[in-house]
């Protein structure tokens, strides 16, 4: 086994780590800088130094190994409670922001929060906004809380299925990342160390999503906007449950890689 730096990250990349990744978590595991790695190949490691590396190759994510993720330039501590926010779901919360005005008191809901970060974000650059979030998960709410309170920032938590914890209440703009992904999908596997309950919505995928087309305009202002995440070949079908159910100026937004990644539309009321 290695002995010093320079031989862990060597075998690191030889068993299949990419480098960056190898180097920032063997730094987090030393307690030290990537800096420091660079300028210190030669310092013999104690024992347990790679222990991160090894979790990393059975698929761990590397945010569950450092405990962060870096979100909307946030910094978020997440766990295996939560799902891992990621980076195309910026592209959700940069709609909601164009939406939003500079400095209005729209009430504002994110449905499954889980880490908290749609709705930190949105708290962070609308610091105006009534920005509130639901997640069925207790453990899930409390890493969001648990965020909210580190980073300074308004959010009223609210723990339930969906609508059910803000029955009565209508907002400007609700925003969801729901589950999406269809229960054989064969990316499934790979994503073992999240919670399934915040990947998979039955046999196409769209189970949640039917549940918060249907619900939402119950809980929406005229003119409220409804904002979904879903799979980058769900845009259609999320469109046509839109369309069904009466939204208006049903549209899409893509993704880094060019897929139509979110679909929302407006309630005429």
């Amino acid at each position: 086994m290695p002995r010093t730096v320079s031989e862990a990250l060597v075998w690191a990349r030889q068993h299949g780590l990419d480098r960056l990744e190898a180097q920032a978590l063997l730094a987090h595991a030393l307690g030290q800088s990537r800096t420091w790695l660079l300028t210190h190949d030669d310092a013999e490691l104690p024992p347990g130094s790679l222990a991160l590396l090894q979790r990393r190759l059975d698929g761990e994510p590397v945010a569950y190994l450092t405990g962060t993720q870096e979100f909307h330039g946030l910094s978020l501590q997440v766990t295996p409670d939560t799902l891992v926010p990621r980076p195309d779901t910026e592209t959700l919360v940069d709609w909601a922001l164009d939406l939003l005005p500079a400095t209005g008191t729209d009430p504002v809901l994110d449905l499954g929060t889980g880490s908290g970060a749609i709705a930190l974000a949105l708290a962070h650059r609308r610091p105006g906004a009534d920005v509130h979030a639901v997640d069925r998960s207790a453990a899930a709410l409390a890493v969001a809380q648990a965020n909210g309170q580190r980073l300074g920032l308004q959010v009223g938590w609210h723990r339930g299925d969906w609508f059910a914890p803000v029955a009565g209440r209508r907002f400007a703009l609700i925003v969801s990342n729901p589950p999406y992904i269809p229960d054989d999908d064969p990316h499934l596997p790979g994503l073992r160390h999240e919670p399934r309950s915040a990947l998979a919505a039955g046999p196409d995928g769209l189970a949640d999503l039917r549940t918060l087309v249907a619900q939402a305009p119950a809980h929406l202002m005229p003119n409220g906007w409804l904002l979904l995440e879903h799979g980058w070949n769900q845009a259609d079908a999320v469109a046509d449950l839109l369309q069904e159910a009466g939204f208006a100026a049903v549209q899409h937004r893509l993704d880094l890689a060019g897929h139509r990644r979110c679909t929302g539309g407006r309630w005429p009321g």
